[in-house]
């Protein structure tokens, strides 16, 4: 692959949603979705989600939607990067990319759910919120046991803002 600078932050379409789901199976400890949830998020959600492009691959990808009852929030569902461009700020641009469309224009909140012991996750949005100069609240909301049957870690709810209009 060529130089990560010549990485390009598009709309997803329902073209990519195979490449997004090859990309989510490579970056664990991300839930693999089905195929046809990632074909979903890369044409019903195209608005709200964006695909990182190098060389025709897709490197990068995060979903989220306005959540329908609010609709001042961005929900981000998941974030991936591919290993090769990791480090360079392409969550955090993705992010910045999504939050200055015209379809976020009444965003002044973003929410996520993090793992605990994701990392990376929590050092993109606690400096997302340093970045917009906004409180991070954390909250208990998906229970290990009583929503996944023990099946998968407790998610915590993050909450950024609010903030005003971001532009690029």
């Amino acid at each position: 692959m060529s130089s990560l600078e010549n990485i390009v932050l598009r709309r997803p379409t329902l073209e990519d949603g195979m490449g997004v789901y090859r990309l989510v199976e490579s970056c664990p400890p991300l839930d693999t979705n089905s195929s046809y949830c990632n074909l979903l998020q890369s044409s019903h959600f195209s608005a709200t989600s964006v695909a990182a492009e190098l060389e025709e691959n897709i490197v990068g990808f995060i979903s989220g939607y306005i959540i329908p009852d609010r609709p001042n929030t961005l929900f981000v569902w998941q974030v991936a990067v591919a290993e090769i461009a990791r480090g360079v700020g392409l969550a955090s641009r993705m992010l910045t990319e999504i939050l200055s469309r015209p379809e976020c224009a009444a965003v002044e909140y973003l929410e996520t759910t993090i793992t605990q012991d994701n990392k990376a996750s929590w050092a993109l949005f606690e400096g997302l919120a340093k970045k917009l100069s906004v409180d991070l609240q954390r909250s208990d909301w998906m229970d290990k046991e009583t929503h996944f049957s023990g099946l998968h870690d407790s998610e915590t709810l993050v909450r950024i803002g609010p903030f005003s209009r971001i532009t690029k």
